[in-house]
């Protein structure tokens, strides 16, 4: 089955311009992810946008058209860090693993893009790290504050970067996690970290893995948030043009696969190419990532996964099965949205996040609730959103066996799981994967 060449809905590549682009997946139209209503707005009309996602032919950046714009996503963010206890654990791991790499001294500046709640700033704060976090969503911003984490809100680009460096905020180490799929002019916000970035700088990038995406059919992480979902070859390309240069990567567990590459001005040579660079370079290559394959065979995969979901769900209620919903993450709205599932068959979900209790999932209107309505409801069934706290969650759900209650999960294929874990065979979060993001 070849591809279709859709230039006219495609737009242009954001990062190279080119005009032909190809689908790598059509999930059809979805509402925003991480909108999640009140019982006012349930009977109020609800936005629904394509989730068509291309790949350019000639630079391969795998992207989704910005058909919202940033502002109406995140200046008011659903999403707290701090409510994963395995990210958590992550970014501790990280603040003492680069403090030493880098050899930081305490007056050296370290910049965080997209800070969030200083989930991650708050280790640096605790070592008298001289730190900053840049957040644009003002609510989750105040609550770094008041951790003691000293948060400019704003959005990234050249502009911010610019008022920055003229305050001589120039940075020794320049770090954004899950950030860069996420917005919409790559030049804009590549081309600030290059105006923020001391010139001994290093910068380093957390983002879901394309590879692993495709590999682990993880189609419930393409959403309307993120707009770029990168290759290392990608990424390479976008740098290259900032007169930027990748010279490290590692591989990471986190979000179901993800890339922490390592950058620094080009003509820094302080920093030579690792073997690790070279190594998923040459992967990426024999996978094809430079032709139209491997992202060809992607969407086929796609419709049979949502066939299969739906034929297990379908069955166990028709077998007279109740059946809830663990975590309300944006890429649960994403599946859910794109399998036509709702309360017919996910009676109802439960959240660790206070914010959403009494909420209802954008498009389903699943309903909401603290994770105690499990214990109060009893279902037979739960199944598992955040698929990549697969771990955590089966640990915390470890009480279903008091009724016989049974977990599922939809990816990277439709499945009940053998057996909850019990609290001493549980795997470390880290080998877990990481973050319900």
């Amino acid at each position: 089955m070849g591809m279709s060449m859709d230039s006219s809905t495609a737009g242009a590549c954001r990062n190279c311009g080119a005009a032909s682009q190809h689908t790598f997946v059509d999930l059809g139209m979805s509402p925003l992810c991480e909108t999640y209503l009140t019982r006012e707005q349930l009977n109020s009309m609800e936005p629904f946008f394509p989730l068509h996602v291309f790949v350019c032919d000639q630079c391969w950046l795998v992207q989704l058209q910005e058909y919202v714009s940033p502002d109406n996503i995140f200046s008011e963010y659903a999403y707290f860090s701090s409510f994963s206890d395995s990210w958590l654990q992550h970014a501790r791991a990280y603040v003492e693993m680069i403090s030493e790499r880098l050899a930081l001294r305490t007056e050296e500046q370290v910049v965080e893009i997209a800070s969030n709640d200083g989930y991650l700033l708050q280790h640096f704060v605790a070592r008298g790290q001289n730190v900053l976090g840049v957040e644009p969503a003002a609510n989750i911003a105040r609550v770094a504050e008041e951790k003691g984490v000293p948060t400019h809100v704003a959005f990234f680009g050249c502009e911010t970067a610019t008022r920055l460096a003229s305050q001589g905020r120039r940075a020794r180490l320049l770090l954004g996690n899950n950030v860069l799929a996420h917005v919409p002019d790559l030049h804009d916000f590549v081309g600030g970290m290059k105006i923020l970035l001391a010139e001994d700088g290093v910068i380093t990038m957390e983002f879901p893995h394309l590879q692993r995406l495709i590999e682990g059919n993880q189609f419930d992480t393409i959403y309307h948030e993120h707009f770029s979902y990168l290759s290392l070859l990608a990424v390479e390309n976008v740098f290259r043009r900032h007169d930027l240069r990748v010279f490290d990567v590692e591989e990471l567990s986190t979000h179901g696969g993800s890339l922490r590459i390592y950058a620094t001005h080009a003509q820094n040579k302080i920093e030579p190419d690792s073997v690790r660079l070279a190594g998923l370079r040459r992967r990426e290559a024999a996978l094809g990532f430079a032709t139209l394959a491997p992202y060809e065979s992607f969407r086929q995969r796609v419709e049979s996964t949502k066939h299969r979901l739906l034929r297990l769900l379908i069955d166990l209620k028709s077998q007279g099965h109740s059946i809830a919903g663990y975590g309300a993450p944006g890429k649960g709205n994403t599946l859910l949205n794109y399998c036509g599932i709702r309360t017919d068959l996910l009676e109802f979900v439960v959240d660790r996040n206070p914010y959403k209790h009494g909420r209802f999932l954008p498009g389903t209107h699943i309903p909401i609730f603290p994770p105690d309505e499990i214990k109060k409801r009893r279902p037979d069934y739960v199944l598992i959103l955040p698929w990549n706290l697969q771990a955590e969650i089966s640990h915390q759900l470890a009480y279903l066996k008091e009724w016989g209650g049974r977990l599922l999960v939809p990816i990277p294929e439709p499945a009940v799981l053998s057996e909850t874990p019990s609290s001493d065979s549980i795997s470390t979060p880290h080998s877990a994967s990481l973050s319900a993001v």
